[in-house]
């Protein structure tokens, strides 16, 4: 998994997705015909063949910050989210300001406890109570440092158990799927397009501009969802299990998946023996919200890999979960052309 750690070590805002982003077009370019860059930055990997227009769609951002002021007599950075944070999980982690004049790496503080008063200790943490400290006093952050300037969380990518844990393997992970099927497809059914889509984070944009220019038959959305498998959780609302393999979505708050893609993946993990789970979502979206309303309209689906600590630096996924979604999304690759959307 060489490409998925690279892949989530690479930076990649909302709207900031350039180094992620040169990783996607290298690994993409030995395995298509054309690879474009649109205006929004989406990655738009075209492999041509006949048959229906499919887009299988990984969006690349991670969640991060712009700095939106800088202290005067202290120089702590104060910062803006590009995505949703629970401001618990913030608390004492490292991260990078991407200056203009080079990285610097700093820490996300806050005021001590011991010195928090009673009311303070009861309060949930807000982002206004955070501060990023990159070590140096106010004027050489100011120098150094401007508004506007990006922050990424840091976190390397570890192995263990039956596990990887990184930041942003939301979603890296879809477009690490999506590659890996192109890669293992012993034939493409279809008129293929794979999407690194940008700006899923705050709103889905890059998959609505995509959608509209390629106007897909099918598209297929590759993201994580919740495995919420765990202690303190109810079984009625543990969304996927952790081992339980792919999940197919019926629907989330941005989409509901197309009846006859839903059939069709579930007969091809069952022909091919691929673990599957299905899967039902009230609160969170995917590309295929975006990608279900472009142009005329497609027929959309999403497929997850379930993963634990979401919008955390510590994100974490079942390497069998990963081949089961690459498993499934090559085969249907294979026979995309038989898929029967009246049916």
């Amino acid at each position: 998994m060489k490409l998925l750690k690279q892949l989530t070590q690479a930076t990649g805002v909302p709207g900031y997705e350039g180094p992620v982003r040169r990783v996607i077009v290298d690994a993409l370019s030995p395995l298509v015909d054309s690879v474009d860059v649109d205006a929004l930055g989406n990655v738009i990997a075209h492999k041509a063949g006949k048959g229906p227009v499919v887009a299988i769609a990984g969006h690349m951002d991670e969640i991060g910050f712009l700095v939106s002021h800088i202290e005067d007599e202290s120089g702590f950075l104060r910062i803006h989210p590009l995505g949703g944070f629970d401001p618990v999980t913030l608390v004492a982690q490292r991260v990078v300001v991407h200056a203009v004049g080079g990285d610097l790496p700093g820490c996300i503080g806050r005021k001590p406890i011991h010195i928090l008063t009673d009311d303070e200790k009861k309060k949930p943490i807000d982002m206004a109570d955070l501060f990023v400290d990159v070590g140096m006093p106010a004027e050489d952050v100011k120098r150094k440092v401007a508004v506007g300037d990006v922050v990424t969380m840091r976190q390397d990518y570890v192995a263990y158990g039956d596990v990887v844990s990184s930041k942003a393997i939301d979603d890296r992970v879809g477009v690490y799927v999506a590659i890996e099927a192109l890669r293992r497809a012993k034939k493409v059914a279809c008129d293929l397009y794979v999407l690194a889509t940008s700006q899923e984070e705050v709103g889905v944009r890059g998959a609505q501009v995509a959608g509209h220019r390629i106007a897909p038959d099918i598209a297929i959305a590759l993201d994580v969802c919740i495995a919420a498998d765990m202690p303190g959780v109810p079984e009625k609302d543990r969304l996927s299990q952790f081992r339980g393999g792919v999940a197919i979505s019926l629907k989330d708050a941005g989409s509901i998946s197309h009846p006859a893609l839903v059939r069709a993946f579930r007969e091809l993990a069952e022909k091919r023996k691929i673990p599957y789970q299905i899967t039902l979502a009230s609160k969170g979206g995917t590309d295929a919200g975006g990608l279900q309303r472009a142009g005329d309209g497609s027929a959309a689906i999403t497929l997850s890999i379930p993963t634990r600590y979401v919008h955390s630096v510590v994100e974490t996924v079942h390497v069998d979960a990963i081949e089961s979604a690459i498993a499934l999304v090559a085969a249907f690759l294979e026979t995309a052309n038989k898929v029967n959307l009246a049916g």
